[in-house]
């Protein structure tokens, strides 16, 4: 069950983590009122130093639903922790930095730990901890100031597609109540793979505009798999610590 999650969210990573880097950016495309509403969506962006709290996500493919209940934390481009407990005992924990990507689950013993560039290797497309970061915090996964966009604006919101299609097709839409993302999806189709990622509910906490749910549907060759994540509780700016040892005896997952 954990390690379908962890999989799951890896190949989500996969389709979103073409592009560069961050940081002060001059906007693409030309049309002024979609350079107003792309320069507002990253001025909303919030602003944290740690985010921690506990969530629930409900695994389902076309076999089984399962849920799991997890702590998780979260340091501002620095890592991403979470742990899957069962009467206060942790049995599985993820821990992504972004140099590194480690994992274990104590019910099939296994492990994994490696770098973005291994598991890039293994799928053949570059990963990036940036882009897994946005897209559990509401932001537009692919940096809307790099490409030109062009807008069209519903009762939906606004909603961006790029002005050139390129390899893989992504369609942004955000909220027109406080322009954070509503849905994204991105697919790449000459691979039969697509994400679809939307945002049923935000919760403001501390006048800081988080996801409260979030769906992650992947389709690989044909066959959807979905991750539904509701955040249950959220804490801003708490110190906060990343345990993480891989138990002796374990067998290493190889992705080679």
């Amino acid at each position: 069950m954990y390690k379908r999650i962890a999989v799951l969210l890896v190949l989500a990573v996969v389709l979103v983590s073409c592009g560069g880097g961050r940081g002060a950016k001059k906007i693409v495309t030309k049309d002024a009122e979609a350079v107003n509403i792309i320069a507002r969506h990253y001025d909303n962006e919030i602003q944290y130093n740690t985010v921690s709290g506990k969530l629930k996500a409900v695994y389902q493919d076309e076999e089984k639903t399962q849920s799991v209940n997890l702590s998780f934390r979260m340091e501002k481009d620095k890592a991403i922790w979470m742990s899957a407990t069962v009467l206060g005992f942790p049995i599985a924990k993820v821990y992504i930095t972004p140099n590194s990507v480690s994992y274990y689950e104590k019910i099939s013993k296994s492990y994994f730990d490696g770098d973005f560039s291994l598991i890039s290797e293994w799928l053949g497309t570059p990963l990036d901890f940036n882009k897994l970061q946005n897209l559990l915090i509401g932001q537009a996964i692919y940096d809307l100031r790099e490409d030109a966009y062009e807008m069209v604006q519903s009762p939906r919101g606004y909603q961006f597609l790029p002005e050139e299609m390129g390899r893989i097709k992504k369609m942004f839409l955000l909220d027109p109540s406080h322009l954070k993302a509503s849905a994204q999806q991105l697919a790449q189709e000459s691979e039969s793979r697509s994400v679809t990622v939307t945002y049923s509910n935000y919760q403001t906490i501390n006048g800081k505009v988080f996801p409260e749910n979030i769906k992650i549907i992947a389709n690989e060759g044909g066959q959807p798999t979905n991750i539904e994540i509701t955040y249950r509780s959220v804490v801003f700016d708490e110190e906060v610590s990343f345990p993480f040892d891989i138990p002796s005896g374990y067998d290493e997952i190889s992705v080679k």
